[in-house]
């Protein structure tokens, strides 16, 4: 027995919204490529982010615990004042510890701008002795005057001229990847939404068939929705492998905390990018239902 041509449709109604979006083609490419890609770049930006968040807090940190003192006296009075500093700070409450550094230790300092041979004890360089802070800190205040009655010539510097531009630094990088990842998602949305029009477009006549048969838009939509969706989460997966694969493959940071170095993730933070292949599949779901429904209100 034939069945009439308008009940095979209603029959098939399933498989025919399947292939309102065309299984492969450019917008198949398009969503998977432009997922992958977006997730690929916001992984590395969430990377760099957080490594240049974590480099400027350390280098804060290690700042906001340490002071220097910085000594200028007759070469005939150096070690007499800096033995008088270093006895006031070993009464000094919330100084944990001083010491003057040696020749040597300032040879090295200098040695990246002078070069390995500068002759240190010819030269009228300042004395420097540091400070390692205590918890409770000390008062600088007092301390400044305290030095200023041993020492006339002794100088504290508490390093806040360096911790403030290192944390707002930090704070302005996190705000950098949070901004690139708002980016880089509106992009992934854009082009998405480019994709599901396109394929909406190229398929009018398929969904002008299937409201004579009785599907509804929201029925139509579902489909678009669901390929797309799918095809997002598909893309946002292998791009999320590949940034992983990428960033594991960045040196490591190294001892002195340089600034190229150690631009992945730690601890919990590796977490982080298998979050994104949900988000972008949410993503591609928010903008392939809004432009589905748009376009079905507009075909005739």
């Amino acid at each position: 027995m034939t069945l009439p041509p308008a009940l095979r449709r209603l029959m098939d109604l399933g498989k025919q919204a399947d292939r309102v979006v065309p299984p492969s083609g450019h917008t198949a490419w398009l969503t998977t490529f432009t997922a992958g890609a977006m997730t690929f770049l916001c992984i590395f930006a969430l990377a760099l982010s957080l490594a240049s968040g974590r480099l400027a807090s350390r280098w804060s940190d290690a700042l906001a615990r340490t002071a220097t003192i910085r000594l200028a006296a007759p070469p005939d009075q150096m070690q007499v004042q800096t033995d008088a500093i270093l006895s006031l700070l070993s009464t000094t409450p919330g100084v944990e510890s001083a010491r003057a550094l040696t020749d040597e230790e300032a040879r090295h300092l200098l040695e990246p701008w002078f070069g390995p041979d500068l002759p240190v004890e010819a030269l009228p360089i300042p004395r420097l002795i540091e400070v390692v802070e205590a918890d409770p800190g000390y008062d600088g205040e007092g301390l400044r005057q305290r030095l200023a009655a041993e020492a006339p010539g002794a100088v504290l510097d508490d390093h806040t001229r360096w911790r403030r531009p290192l944390a707002e630094a930090a704070g302005r990088l996190r705000l950098l990847g949070g901004l690139s990842i708002l980016l880089i998602g509106a992009t992934m949305a854009a082009m998405i939404t480019l994709a599901a029009n396109a394929s909406l477009a190229a398929n009018a006549q398929v969904i002008r068939v299937l409201r004579l048969v009785g599907a509804r838009d929201s029925y139509i939509a579902r489909a678009f929705v669901r390929r797309f969706t799918l095809r997002a989460l598909t893309g946002a997966a292998i791009g999320a492998l590949a940034g992983l694969i990428g960033v594991a493959l960045l040196p490591d940071a190294d001892a002195a905390g340089g600034f190229l170095t150690g631009l992945g993730f730690t601890g919990a933070g590796w977490l982080l990018p298998f979050l994104l292949p949900p988000l972008a599949a949410v993503v591609a779901f928010a903008a392939t239902r809004r432009a589905a429904f748009q376009k079905l209100r507009e075909l005739p």
